[in-house]
């Protein structure tokens, strides 16, 4: 079985569909999918889906491009509204400062909230960090001195120090197409040093197609094509892969089902 630890199934272009694009990742193997939050205010929109589908759980929390219009909601609101039980996860929060949508400051603001939301909940926090690897190292630091918290930084691209950093801090590193591209050997290469407890897969779908699908919406059925990929680079089979991701995902998102 794979997992697809993180996707977007409240993207408008999968309405109508979702029982197809569900139906699709369960007859390629993939058992559980978490659909990730971006605003804390559309999280009903969230909570349907993942009722509707038992095996479809969620997060709650605001993507950093929106940071600046949720500083309202607070640690509390959060701990809160991950009392639901299909609510598995917290964020995905972060920092971004290659689109800086949000200003700065309010960006970890943020993160920093929902930090303490992970800290307090026992939920895997799912970290969004684009060109922001020094930043991310701090805060990190800063905030595991505070109490130690789950997380895993998403759908990875940063730099190797970033990387082993978080490892050396319990955090897990996450995969998605982007491990596919040919430009992307440096990430292949960081893919195969890390230890293999603390690497995951994910689509990020609609967004990150792999290799095979690129310029195609992407969806959780294609996870298994970044597992094939990750299984090539570390040298071991696809089944060894899925069973190693899979045990990492119930590991971390320890409120999913196995």
């Amino acid at each position: 079985m794979l997992v697809d630890s993180h996707c977007h199934l409240d993207f408008p272009d999968f309405a109508g569909e979702l029982d197809a694009i569900v139906g699709r990742a369960k007859d390629a193997g993939v058992g559980r999918m978490v659909t990730i939050s971006t605003r804390v205010k559309k999280q009903g929109d969230l909570l349907a889906i993942a009722e509707r589908f038992p095996d479809v759980y969620c997060s709650v929390g605001t993507h950093p491009h929106n940071a600046h219009e949720e500083l309202d909601i607070s640690t509390a609101d959060l701990v809160a509204a991950a009392r639901h039980p299909k609510v598995v996860a917290i964020g995905e929060a972060g920092l971004d400062y290659h689109y800086d949508y949000s200003p700065r400051d309010a960006q970890e603001q943020g993160f920093r909230n929902h930090i303490a939301a992970a800290r307090e909940t026992g939920l895997p926090l799912v970290i969004h960090s684009r060109e922001a690897d020094d930043d991310m190292a701090r805060i990190l630091e800063e905030e595991m001195g505070k109490g130690a918290f789950p997380a895993v930084l998403h759908c990875y691209t940063g730099g190797r120090d970033l990387a082993l950093k978080a490892v050396s801090l319990g955090l897990y590193i996450g995969f998605t197409g982007i491990l596919t591209f040919k430009k992307s050997q440096a990430l292949r290469d960081l893919a195969a040093e890390l230890p293999a407890d603390r690497i995951l897969v994910e689509t990020d779908s609609p967004y990150l197609a792999p290799g095979k699908f690129r310029g195609k919406r992407n969806e959780p059925a294609y996870v298994v094509e970044v597992a094939k990929v990750l299984a090539e680079t570390r040298g071991v089979s696809l089944d060894e892969i899925s069973r190693q991701t899979s045990a990492n995902f119930f590991r971390l998102f320890s409120r999913v089902k196995a």
